[in-house]
């Protein structure tokens, strides 16, 4: 019986380490109305793209990542960010978000002095 019981616990264990849990992923990030032409909610909210759709967020906010109508803010820039999270109900559920610093343009590139 008690062999029965640990060989129970550890496929217990096993089963529950084995779950499906969300990984990290590269996203674009931006003002859902302003960047990526949402539609549904008046004001602006941070979204972002997986492929080709666009999903609102839930679980931070536009404000918490900046000045929203910076050069670099999601209203005027789509910007790179490191999440994790899942689609539900047709919103990206996020529990990190991570922005990315926006790239460093070289004034010289593309040109020869």
């Amino acid at each position: 019986m008690r062999k029965i019981i640990s060989i129970l616990a550890l496929f217990v264990c096993i089963s529950v380490n084995a779950q499906d849990k969300p990984k990290t992923q590269i996203v674009e990030a931006a003002c859902g109305q302003c960047q990526f032409g949402m539609k549904g909610k008046a004001g602006c909210d941070l979204a972002v793209r997986i492929g080709d759709k666009s999903y609102f967020v839930d679980g931070t906010d536009i404000h918490k990542h900046g000045d929203a109508h910076a050069a670099d803010g999601f209203c005027s820039a789509v910007r790179k960010a490191e999440v994790v999270g899942e689609v539900k109900n047709d919103r990206f559920v996020v529990t990190e978000f991570k922005l990315l610093p926006v790239a460093a343009v070289d004034p010289h590139a593309g040109h020869q002095h």
